[in-house]
């Protein structure tokens, strides 16, 4: 059974790294396409807006960083950050739904804590990169 798991371990690492990202993706394109609403957003939570496009920034380069497994342990711990920083600030809410969401950032955190741990695996950039 154990040899199962170490023959798939690289695509696994693979679609992990596909499915934690890929809400970041596309969570920073619908922003894009939303900014001013979600600037309004974010000032009514007390966050100044100017800082939205840092936030997509962070959302579809991190993403796509841990996606394609480029410089992947650094976009992992920034979007680790990120995770937390935005369930506290956005998040915090008594009701829920809020802390559902909160619950869901963090659990987001310790699967890009694993990747700053464990690195990208065989199927990335990374891999290929430090091999030459």
């Amino acid at each position: 059974m154990n040899n199962l798991f170490v023959k798939t371990a690289p695509w696994t690492d693979l679609l992990g790294r596909f499915l934690i990202a890929f809400i970041f993706v596309t969570a920073g394109w619908s922003k894009i396409g939303g900014f001013a609403a979600t600037q309004g957003y974010m000032e009514a939570m007390g966050v100044p807006g100017v800082l939205l496009p840092l936030v997509i920034i962070t959302e579809l380069g991190g993403g796509a960083l841990v996606i394609l497994g480029l410089f992947t342990r650094y976009a992992a711990l920034a979007l680790a950050g990120f995770s937390i920083l935005s369930g506290i600030l956005f998040h915090g809410g008594e009701d829920q739904m809020q802390q559902i969401l909160f619950m869901k950032n963090i659990a987001l955190a310790g699967g890009f804590l694993f990747l700053v741990a464990n690195g990208a695996g065989r199927i990335s950039l990374d891999h290929r990169f430090a091999r030459k």
